[in-house]
């Protein structure tokens, strides 16, 4: 009967994961650039050196809060935000580091600038300039409001 109960224990315990959950302030303190240099392909986009700690978090499950930002008509593109659009970074409040890109299974029924949490598998993009620093994939979400 122990053995028994020590193996349910163990077959269990490999099945529950735990999720991180982020502030905005890890991922500001979780990154740092590269000066570019002249002549790099893309010399305005600065290659990012992420922590050991996001890094450790690379392709884990993470869950983090912000506001939705729908970046088409055709509501394909999503981004999360510290901040709602209207004082979002590219309005200057903020920076890269401040927006996530959303990788949703299907399109989320969510509005523009609610509140939500965000639960997906964390990825770093230390050097593609037509993306987001930070992407969470498999995206699942609930609103806050």
């Amino acid at each position: 009967m122990r053995l028994f109960l020590i193996i349910v224990l163990c077959l269990i315990g490999t099945e529950i994961h735990a999720q991180t959950l982020l502030s905005w302030a890890d991922l500001s303190n979780g990154i740092s650039w590269d000066t570019p240099s002249p002549e790099t392909y893309f010399p305005e986009f600065q290659e990012a050196n992420f922590s050991y700690k996001m890094k450790g978090l690379e392709g884990e499950k993470v869950i983090i809060t912000g506001y939705l930002l729908v970046m088409d008509v055709k509501r394909s593109v999503y981004l999360l935000s510290k901040n709602p659009m209207a004082s979002c970074f590219f309005c200057g409040n903020g920076g890269p580091e401040t927006v996530v890109d959303l990788q949703f299974d299907e399109n989320p029924p969510f509005e523009m600038d609610e509140l939500i949490s965000v639960q997906g598998l964390l990825r770093l993009n230390p050097d593609d300039p037509n993306a987001c620093y930070y992407k969470i994939e498999k995206a699942d979400a609930v609103s806050l409001r």
